[in-house]
């Protein structure tokens, strides 16, 4: 079942539960998906598209978050962290750092890395895999601690 169809399920399923938050993020979703439908002009998204998306919307869950617990506005932050634990549960599985370690090593491995410089083929191999499943942020450290 596509991305999309899910959330038509879900959607419906939060209105017959009257559950405000789910459905108020659901329709977020699905907004974020069309508006991203409507720039390809009507081509259709591909699953990496569409999963390119939610994590950005997860992303933005995350810094606004961030950004009303440092303002001192709770209440909000508590908003944030309830759509973000929804849009969550149509990301994959997240993977930890040790995970994440074990496939760096790996795609070292593959290109040849054996220095610093080689960071941008590590980075250029890496990141595909780990597209929704680890913050991109949070890669640059682990690749810089294998090679090092």
């Amino acid at each position: 079942m596509s991305l999309q169809a899910q959330l038509k399920e879900d959607l419906k399923t939060a209105m017959r539960a009257k559950d405000k938050v789910r459905l108020g993020t659901i329709r977020l979703l699905m907004t974020a998906l069309k508006n991203a439908e409507i720039e390809k002009k009507g081509k259709g998204l591909s699953e990496a598209d569409e999963l390119s998306i939610v994590a950005r919307q997860a992303k933005q869950r995350r810094e606004s978050a961030d950004s009303y617990k440092s303002a001192d506005r709770p209440e909000l932050a508590e908003k944030e962290l309830a759509e973000l634990a929804i849009i969550e549960g149509y990301l994959p599985e997240q993977l930890t750092p040790e995970k994440v370690s074990e496939m760096i090593r790996e795609v070292i491995a593959e290109v040849g890395a054996t220095e610093k410089k080689d960071f941008g083929k590590v980075m250029k191999a890496i990141m595909p895999k780990l597209k929704g499943r680890f913050p991109g942020k949070e890669v640059r450290p682990l690749i810089d601690a294998e090679l090092s």
